[in-house]
This record gives structure tokens, sequence and C-alpha cells, in this order.
């Protein structure tokens, strides 16, 4: 027989009894579906959440207090009060001669604090930092003016606040520029907002408050060292390019273990940590959920295949003394064999499509749910998706087909 004969009496079979062929199928469009979408929503979330590392700079490094261990958590604990680095950490690291591949450097030194506004309060986290802390993670001012040189010099009581702390403390739309804040009882005046930037893999970064790095020393977080230096909570330096990220890591590791008089790697009290990895582990994390989903809904798959199987029995039964007619006017093993194939495989492969259409329509729907989160239907979900629907569909039509075409002929026809 050949393959459009034999598909054009498997469409003919499955019509006679729709109703059952659409229940049959249910399981199949409800698992396909359900891969679909939960892939999609796992890609989204991978991708935002890298775009969410890029949108914090380009080509970062963070010098961080403390040593990592190999799985990732601190072995050192470091404090504001027991941090291991200083501002003379950060000038040697500006020193071109030692990293030629960093391109800027920005320290700051942070802490969650109280600020008060009149009546208002909130907690948000202070940081001081330096003019080059705007350009090196990727800040944009949407009124008014960042921290400027003569602010730092100066240690000017001024700040730049983020669109949370104007929610909180200036929620009537009032005018924010040179307004007084109080953050610890010290009066500041504001001097900018930043631009909307919303949540992230670093929390609520909306909920910002930055002043003059010198100010946040000696008048908000005093954290001198026991010879006179300035602490700070982490530096952020900026490499050339992204090919030059591992060297300009080396380079800071090499410059801090000579200001810091570490002779071996492993005695390092300071970690240096590249966007690129920050990226690497959190898509390492999304991927293992985004795998976890889709075995979930794979699961309903598999119980619509044995729902395929399960009709394809009964179908076997019910046509006994078909079979058994075909076979007597000429038809082989193989014929039968196929024709029952064919039936499972063309039953799971309509459910396929009408489950890519429904796991569209869902991802679709997410998307419509998180205004800032976008879901993506890859061509490899719907392949995957597509082919394992028709595995499924074979695999489980498998036994009724051989069942079928290993019925005798004179039994088949005798039967009632």
């Amino acid at each position: 027989m050949r393959l459009s004969e034999a598909l054009r009496v498997a469409l003919r079979a499955l019509s006679a009894n729709k109703m059952r062929s659409v229940l049959t199928m249910l399981g199949i469009i409800i698992g396909v579906g359900a891969v679909i979408t939960l892939l999609s929503v796992g890609r989204g979330v991978e991708r935002y959440v890298t775009n969410q590392f890029q949108s914090i700079g380009s080509n970062l490094l963070f010098v961080v207090p403390g040593q990592l261990s190999s799985s990732g958590s601190p072995r050192a604990t470091a404090s504001l009060n027991r941090s291991t680095l200083t501002m003379s950490d950060v000038e040697a690291l500006r020193d071109p001669a030692r990293t030629p591949d960093v391109i800027a450097v920005a320290p700051e030194l942070t802490r969650f604090t109280s600020v008060s506004a009149g009546k208002r309060d909130a907690l948000p986290q202070v940081g001081g930092v330096e003019p080059a802390y705007a350009a090196v993670r990727n800040w944009k001012i949407a009124a008014g003016r960042f921290i400027t040189p003569e602010d730092v010099i100066g240690h000017a009581r001024v700040a730049v606040i983020g669109q949370s702390v104007v929610n909180k403390l200036f929620p009537d739309n009032e005018p924010v520029a040179n307004q007084t804040i109080k953050i610890n009882d010290i009066p500041f005046r504001v001097i900018g907002v930043l631009e909307k930037r919303g949540g992230s893999g670093f929390g609520d970064e909306d909920n910002q408050i930055f002043v003059p790095i010198t100010t946040a020393q000696s008048r908000l977080f005093p954290s001198r060292t026991t010879s006179g230096d300035y602490r700070v909570s982490v530096i952020y330096a900026q490499a050339t390019s992204e090919e030059r990220m591992d060297d300009a890591a080396d380079q800071i590791a090499q410059v801090l273990r000579e200001t810091h008089n570490i002779t071996y790697s492993n005695d390092d009290d300071f970690t240096v940590i590249s966007q690129a990895d920050l990226i690497s582990i959190f898509g390492q994390i999304t991927g293992v959920l985004t795998l976890f989903l889709g075995a979930i809904a794979g699961i309903s798959l598999l119980v619509g295949g044995i729902g395929i199987m399960n009709i394809m029995l009964v179908s076997v039964t019910e046509r006994t003394r078909e079979i058994g007619i075909r076979k007597a006017v000429g038809a082989k093993r193989r014929d039968v064999l196929v024709q029952f194939l064919l039936e499972a495989v063309v039953l799971s492969l309509i459910g396929g499509f009408v489950g890519i259409a429904l796991g569209a329509l869902g991802a679709f729907l997410v998307s419509k749910l998180q205004s800032d989160f976008q879901t993506y239907v890859t061509l490899d979900s719907i392949v995957l998706a597509t082919g394992f629907s028709a595995a499924v569909g074979l695999f489980f039509g498998i036994y009724p087909a051989t069942r079928a075409a290993r019925l005798n002929p004179i039994d088949a026809l005798r039967y009632e």
C-alpha cells in the first residue's frame, strides 16, 4: 500500500470517531502546549537576567572584600568595618602602567540607612561614590545633575536619588530639585534624580541614593583603617573591551596582591568577579530551571501517549474483522502495521500542531501579564515538542499496530 493511500485511510478511520479522536489528542495538545509555554517562559527568564546584568554597565569587573570558595560561598565575611579594600587600592588600580586593560575605576562605600523628608521616611541603599561611577555603572540622570569632582573635594552634603526614593519621600509630584532630605539625621540637598531602572539581580536599583564618597566616609559611615586610610565596600573596574576582561582581572588581582602584601593567590583577601561570570552563573541556574519546567510538562505528553495506546488497542479490537478482510484479499502484515502506526502518529502530530498554537498563545498571555517581561517561542522548542509528540505517537502505537498485524486472518474473519 502506498503511503498516500495509507494516510487517506488513516484520516478516514480517525474522522469516523471524531469525538474519540479529539479526546485522545487532548493529552498531546495539553502536553505540547505546556512544553512550549514553559520553555518560552524559561528562555524569557534567561534573557531577562542577561539584560539586567548587561544594563548595569559594560565590561564590568567587581572587586569585593573576602574570598569566595569554589562553591561560590564566602569564606571570609567582609563587613564594612572589616573591609579589606581601601582608597589606596583604588589609586593603585588607576595606574595605567599597572592595569593597562582597565579604563575606569569607581569605588563605592554603601550601606542601607534611614532617610527622611518631613514626616516621610524610607530605607534606601546609600552609596558614597565618585563622578566616574555614573559612567561605569551606566546610570542616567532624569533631572538635575550627578556628583561632580567639586562635590567630592568639598565633602559636599548633596544627594542624587532614585525613583523609588522619590516616590516614597515626595509622592505628591512636588519638585524634587533642591529639596532637603536627612540621611542619618544629617541634612543633604537633592541635586539630581536618577532615571528609572527597575528591579534586577541586585534588587530594586531605584531604591538608591548617591552622595560624594568623601562625605560618606567622613560624615555618614566613618570607616578609617588603623593606618588612617578610608575603606570602601566594592570597587567597580571597567575593562577596555570584552576580549580583555580576563587580562584586566589578572592585572587587578596582581596589583591588589602587591598592595596587600599577599604572596599566594589562595591567601587573597579579595575576589575579582567579572560581569560574564555573573551572567554565566545565573544562566546556568535559569537553564536548569527551564529544563526542569520542560521535564514537568513532558510528563503530560507521556500521559497523552498512554491515551493514544489505549484508544489504538480499542480500535484494533473494533476493526478485527476489517483487518481479517484486508489480509484475506492480499494485505501483508507490513501493510497492517504501517496503517495503525500511521494512525497513531497522525493523532499525535495533529495534537502537536494544535498544542504549538496553544503554547504560543500561552506564552503571549504570560508576556502581557508582566509589562517588562518578554517570553520567547524559539524554533528549537517547537521542533522539540513536535518531534517528541511524533515519537510518542510512534512509540505508543507500536504495540497496538503489532497486535493488529499479527492477527490470524481466519480468526479475524470469525470475530463478531
